[in-house]
């Protein structure tokens, strides 16, 4: 029996008359379980067994009674895999009955990472409910935009009422602000039932500073390394074993009691695992297990500034075999290539050879800028080629939660650009044949910012988070007054306006990411993976072409013109004729194609074109 399998007795399972507490203390040499509600209600001694699991069946305790734990005559706790944590990071336990809730999704069947076009989502600031039940009512508008999966920002209980999610130190409690369980269960199976897959953003390098407990429990962190957001992990030292379980566990628990279709795992590069086999090999070997017990597919994807295509080969290649992992590198060099910016670590793309509309070319067609070469942001060469691997297993963006909420000012790209360049970026995102995510208002315009925000209950966190933000922002040069993380003011002004889409030049923005996504599905060339990618550039002119042949589909040319003046586009031959069928300009061009054939596109434009042959 695998340790992922012996983790899941670990928690509390109700059955018949009674319900079988669990956990896992071997620092402790006793452990007590308090039942707070219920027929149950009272101190109850654990039994501990050889692996430090302290254990007992509680006759009369059930699904809705609160309890906690006490180390060795100490405060008491809340359960390391609570289902629920109705009273805060702080507060009891909640039992949870996972057979109880009413699935209604069982013809899904999971999606493919081809098919995927991700919409990155935070639960708290997407509707004014900020609930898991208030987003139900707007996945029929995402769907008939062409979204085919939305993503939701980390959802374990974190501190508080608002927090970005990755503060998470409850791993199996979905945020209780939010909704819970259940809560989390019912828009689960209502974007099943709109055709919508659910991706899910776990974090696994680090747990929050407030409310983690977990160190009194068991060495679950290690100080043999160390990250940027705490203490590391412990995934290979004595007694991880029992952490590697809690972890697997963790990811497969999302699956099978969730029906979560995708996990995004959270800053990989944060994981330090120098066993055997790797914690991401063994975690993207058994995850699959739980969703095909559903009859689906379940997919997981690593965020990583790592460039490293191991992570996405297959384990026959010496890869750990992930679905996918995020490309940093093509959102960089769009954004430098569009904003000018050059500071923190936008000046490797700045000063990339022949500069930034390069680096999107190489990106294009190389899935990273920096596959090898020198980076002047890092002062060393960086990555490793990865045209080996097919393009459905990079994602790709324009602007998300960090790259838009990293930001002193938590400022979209719209705030930075003109709207012929926003249109542009959104051409090159979603004709580009990666897998596209798109963040929440990205597709008509929304202006509100996503700035930093948490409601941590410490004063003194609370200032070391406000003195962290401002030392993170020097090396942008960015300066003055940085909206405070801890006030509910930053909080509200992250919120989106949804209603915007049917307004104006928002509603014309909307339409065309509409117009691309449709073109995504009509055109096989465009799925991830499928076509072969030939990208030409001028770097001087600002300028790209790149042409996708897929077996059986027809080609297409993509032009793109990042310079402020018209550009003519010279055509290689081909025997037949370009027909426009998109442009995020109004002028119409048909082109019979010869050896001197040229496109010309307007200042900051777009075309896509297919090749009619005879």
């Amino acid at each position: 029996m695998s340790a992922a399998r012996d983790s899941r007795m670990l928690g509390a399972t109700p059955h018949g008359d009674g319900t079988h507490f669990a956990v896992w203390a071997p620092n402790a040499a006793r452990v007590s379980l308090c039942v707070r509600t219920g027929a149950a209600k009272g101190d109850h001694a654990l039994e501990r067994d050889t692996r430090g699991v302290f254990a007992a069946t509680i006759a009369g305790a059930r699904a809705g009674d609160d309890y906690a734990y006490r180390l060795d005559g100490g405060d008491e706790r809340p359960d390391p895999v609570s289902r629920w944590q109705p009273h805060g990071v702080h507060g009891a336990s909640r039992v949870v009955d996972p057979g109880a809730f009413p699935w209604q999704d069982y013809g899904w069947r999971g999606i493919e990472m081809a098919d995927c076009v991700l919409y990155e989502l935070h639960v708290g600031t997407f509707t004014p409910e900020g609930t898991f039940d208030a987003v139900i009512p707007r996945l029929a508008s995402l769907r008939e935009l062409g979204v085919t999966a939305i993503e939701l920002m980390p959802v374990a209980q974190f501190p508080g009422t608002r927090n970005w999610g990755y503060d998470g130190v409850s791993l199996y409690a979905p945020q209780s602000s939010y909704g819970g369980p259940d809560a989390l269960k019912r828009l689960v199976n209502a974007a099943h039932a709109a055709g919508l897959a659910v991706a899910l953003d776990v974090v696994y390098n680090h747990l929050g500073p407030e409310g983690n407990y977990l160190a009194e429990f068991g060495p679950y962190f290690t100080s043999t390394y160390h990250t940027p957001w705490g203490s590391a992990v412990n995934y290979d030292g004595a007694g991880s074993d029992e952490v590697r379980a809690f972890v697997i566990e963790n990811a497969c628990y999302w699956v099978r009691e969730f029906h979560i279709d995708a996990l995004r795992l959270d800053a990989i590069h944060g994981i330090f695992d120098f066993g055997s086999t790797h914690i991401l090999a063994e975690l993207t070997d058994l995850v699959p297990d739980p969703a095909s017990q559903l009859g689906r597919r379940a997919l997981v994807i690593g965020e990583s500034d790592l460039n490293d295509p191991r992570l996405v080969r297959s384990p026959d290649r010496g890869g750990l075999g992930l679905d996918a992992q995020w490309s940093d590198d093509f959102h960089h060099a769009v954004h430098v290539a569009l904003t000018g910016e050059r500071t923190g670590y936008y000046q490797g793309f700045a000063e990339y050879p022949e500069g930034a509309v390069a680096a999107i070319a190489h990106a294009l067609s190389r899935r990273f800028v920096f596959d090898g070469q020198y980076a002047s942001h890092r002062d060393r060469r960086h990555g490793a080629p990865a045209g080996d691997v097919s393009a459905d297993h990079f994602v790709i963006f324009v602007q998300n939660h960090d790259q838009v909420g990293n930001r002193a000012a938590g400022d979209r790209l719209d705030a930075l650009v003109p709207r012929d360049a926003r249109r542009l970026a959104a051409a090159l995102l979603l004709l580009a044949p990666y897998v596209p995510l798109i963040f929440m208002g990205e597709e008509y315009g929304d202006p509100a910012p996503f700035l930093y925000f948490v409601s941590h209950s410490d004063a003194a966190l609370v200032d070391a988070v406000r003195t962290g933000r401002r030392e993170e922002f020097a090396s942008f040069g960015w300066a003055g007054d940085i909206p405070d993380p801890q006030a509910m003011s930053s909080f509200e002004r992250s919120r989106i306006r949804f209603g915007l889409e049917c307004d104006g030049e928002h509603a014309q923005l909307r339409a065309m990411y509409r117009e691309l996504l449709a073109l995504r599905r009509a055109e096989p060339a465009l799925r991830p993976g499928a076509a072969r990618i030939g990208v030409r550039s001028d770097a001087d002119a600002r300028w790209i072409a790149m042409r996708l042949d897929a077996p059986g589909a027809r080609s297409l040319l993509g032009v793109f013109n990042l310079a402020e003046h018209e550009r003519s586009i010279p055509l290689r031959h081909d025997a037949g004729i370009w027909h426009r069928c998109f442009a995020t300009f109004s002028t119409i061009h048909t082109i019979a194609a010869h050896a001197q054939a040229a496109v010309t596109l307007p200042p900051l434009s777009a075309a896509l074109y297919f090749l009619e042959t005879a």
